[in-house]
C-alpha cells in the first residue's frame, strides 16, 4: 500500500480557496443540539457522497451501509459516486476548484491539514468522540474542532519469525521492547553466511520521521515552518537506521530497496524481523514457519504510523445535518463495523474493542491486538502542501547517501536541513 501521494494537496488547497469565497456556510437547517446525536432534517433531502475506499471489491458492502443509513434516517436519500484512487483526487481537486463537492467526500489525512485551513471543510458539531479511537478522531481535529470523522485506518508493525528465534533461544519481541532490544536480537539472528537477515527497516523518509518520534524528537518545528529533526534524536533515529545497512539488514547491492524484495525475503524465511504495514499480512500466509506481530519498539517512546481515510462534509453543502448524520453513520455505525470486519475491507475506527472480536480471533497472526495496541502512542506524517514530495526525496536520498558512506550521519543531516528548511520558504 503506497502512502506517498501528497503531491496533488497542493492544488486541491488553491482550489479550496476559492471554494471558501463562494460558500456562505448556511445549511437552511435546522442547528444541532451538541448533544451528540444529530437531529434529523424537517424535510426530505439526498445527500451526495463522493468515495474511492470502496472502489474495487467494496462497492455492495458501501450500499449495505447506505441501505441500513437509510432504513433508519426515513427521510434522507444518500446518491453514491465512487471513483477509482486513481482518478478520485483529481477528480475533487476540479470539484474543489469549481464549488461542486459532494455533501460529504473521502479524504485522507495527508490532505486534511489542506483542505481544513482553506475552509472547505464545515466543522462537525455535536460529535460523539468516545465513538473513535483516540489517536485517530484528534487527528482530524483543528484548534479543537473535529473538520472530518476517521473512516479506517492501519498501522506500521514489527513481523517477526517466530522459527529463527526459537533456533537460536531469543525471546520474541513483545510491548516492552526497545531499540536496544530489537538491535541485540538482530544481530544474534543475522547470518550472512545461510543468507538470513535479523532486520529490515527500509532507510527512507516514511520510516525516518516515525523514528525521531520514538526517539522523543520533532520532524518539523511546532509552526511546521523550519525543520527541527537535526537534532540529537533526530541524529539517533538517521544512525538506528542507517546503522542496520549492511550489518543486520542487506545494503541496496545486495537487495535492499528493490521491488518485494523485503517480503519475498521474509516469506522465505530468512528475514527474522520486518518493519512494515498491516496490508501484509497476506504474505507470509502461506509460509512453512510460524510467525507473529508486536508493537514497534521505539527509543525514548513508542510512535507508529498511522495511515487513515475519513469523510468530510462540504462547507458548501446545503444540508449539513443529514450529512452529518451520514457521516458519523458510515464511520462508527455497528453495521459499518460489521460489514468491514467480514469483508476484511480495511479496518473500522471505532474505541469498542469488543467489536473487533472476529478480527482478534481471525487467526495469524496470533497477536492481532497489536494493531490496536499501536494507536495508543502513533507519529502522524508531517504534511507541508507542494513541496511534500521533494522533502521526502531530500531525506530519502540524504539517508542513502550516509548508508552508503558517502556522508556522515550528521552530514546528512545538515544537507537534509539546508533543503528542507529552503522547501518550507
Amino acid at each position: 500500500m503506497s502512502r506517498t501521494r501528497l503531491g496533488a494537496w497542493a492544488l486541491l488547497a488553491s482550489g479550496a480557496l476559492i471554494l471558501a469565497a463562494c460558500s456562505d456556510g448556511s445549511s437552511g437547517e435546522r442547528p444541532t443540539t451538541g448533544s451528540g446525536d444529530t437531529p434529523a432534517p424537517a424535510e426530505e433531502v439526498t445527500i451526495t457522497y463522493s468515495n474511492f475506499i470502496s472502489n474495487g471489491g467494496n462497492e455492495e458492502n458501501l450500499a449495505a451501509i447506505v441501505d441500513a443509513f437509510e432504513a433508519e434516517n426515513p427521510g434522507i436519500t444518500v446518491d453514491v459516486t465512487t471513483l477509482p484512487y486513481a482518478d478520485y483526487f483529481t477528480a475533487l481537486q476540479t470539484d474543489v476548484a469549481g464549488g461542486t463537492t459532494a455533501d460529504v467526500f473521502d479524504i485522507e489525512y495527508a490532505g486534511y491539514a489542506a483542505l481544513a485551513g482553506a475552509g472547505v471543510l464545515a466543522p462537525l458539531e455535536g460529535v460523539d468522540a468516545s465513538a473513535y479511537r483516540t489517536s485517530l478522531v484528534e487527528a482530524y481535529q483543528t484548534d479543537g474542532t473535529q473538520y472530518a470523522l476517521p473512516s479506517s485506518f492501519s498501522t506500521v508493525v514489527l513481523f517477526y519469525n517466530k522459527d529463527l528465534f526459537d533456533a537460536k533461544g531469543i525471546a520474541y519481541p513483545d510491548a516492552g521492547w526497545t531499540w536496544a532490544e530489537e538491535k541485540a536480537a538482530a544481530e544474534q539472528l543475522t547470518d550472512t553466511a545461510a543468507g538470513v537477515w535479523g532486520d529490515y527497516q527500509p532507510i527512507s523518509y516514511h520510516e525516518y520521521y516515525k523514528a525521531v518520534a520514538q526517539a522523543g524528537g520533532r520532524f518539523l518545528s511546532d509552526d511546521g515552518t523550519a525543520a527541527a529533526f537535526n537534532s540529537p534524536e533526530g541524529l539517533a533515529a538517521a544512525q538506528w537506521l542507517v546503522g542496520k545497512s549492511g550489518s543486520v539488514m542487506p545494503t541496496p547491492e545486495q537487495g535492499a530497496g528493490t521491488p518485494d524484495f523485503d517480503s519475498a525475503l521474509f516469506a522465505d524465511g530468512k528475514l527474522a524481523m520486518w518493519h512494515t504495514g498491516i496490508w501484509m499480512f497476506g504474505t507470509p500466509a502461506e509460509s512453512a514457519f510460524g510467525w507473529d506481530i508486536a508493537v514497534e519498539p521505539g527509543d525514548a517512546q513508542q510512535a507508529s504510523a498511522m495511515f487513515s481515510n475519513a469523510v468530510a462534509v462540504s462547507a458548501g453543502s446545503e444540508h449539513k445535518e443529514a450529512a452529518q448524520r451520514w457521516a458519523e453513520f458510515l464511520t462508527s455505525s455497528s453495521t459499518m463495523v460489521d460489514a468491514r470486519l467480514a469483508a476484511g475491507w480495511e479496518l473500522p475506527p471505532v474505541a469498542d474493542d469488543t467489536l473487533f472480536a472476529s478480527y482478534l480471533e481471525k487467526g495469524s497472526p496470533d497477536n492481532r491486538q497489536a494493531v490496536l495496541d499501536s494507536l495508543d502512542s502513533t507519529a502522524l506524517a508531517p504534511s507541508i502542501g507542494d513541496n511534500q514530495n521533494a522533502m521526502q526525496d531530500v531525506i530519502t536520498e540524504k539517508l542513502t547517501e550516509a548508508a552508503a558512506g558517502r556522508l556522515t550521519v550528521q552530514e546528512a543531516l545538515d544537507q537534509a536541513e539546508a533543503e528542507v528548511n529552503a522547501l518550507l520558504g
